[in-house]
């Protein structure tokens, strides 16, 4: 399960910033999960509820934004948001398209008290 992984390396951001912040505690985590990047949402609620307790995080709120996958057609170069797991471009059925956004979990915002 490697949500777990990545939960340890984020509660590691946030304590940086954090610090870099002079914050005493974190109110609220967003975060921005891709539909392709790999990560379960469900698992990663429970990994961030299992170890933040032990960080500055303790009583945070994770906020889990699910990015839908954009891709860009180089055959009509149009960009296109889809619900499902699919890279196939829905106009013109082109095989030849790019990921604009989807693959990535990101760290949006951090609501700290100081």
């Amino acid at each position: 399960m490697h949500e777990y992984s990545i939960v340890m390396s984020l509660l590691e951001q946030i304590e940086q910033l954090a610090k870099d912040n002079q914050a005493t505690s974190i109110v609220r985590v967003d975060i921005k999960v891709g539909v392709l990047s790999g990560v379960e949402p469900d698992l990663l609620q429970r990994a961030f509820d299992t170890f933040k307790l032990e960080t500055i995080c303790k009583s945070a709120f994770l906020n889990i934004k699910l990015q839908p996958l954009i891709i860009k057609c180089r055959q009509c170069d149009k960009e296109t948001t889809l619900e499902q797991r699919n890279v196939i471009c829905p106009l013109c059925m082109s095989h030849n398209t790019q990921v604009v956004e989807g693959e990535e979990m990101m760290l949006m915002q951090l609501e700290m008290n100081t």
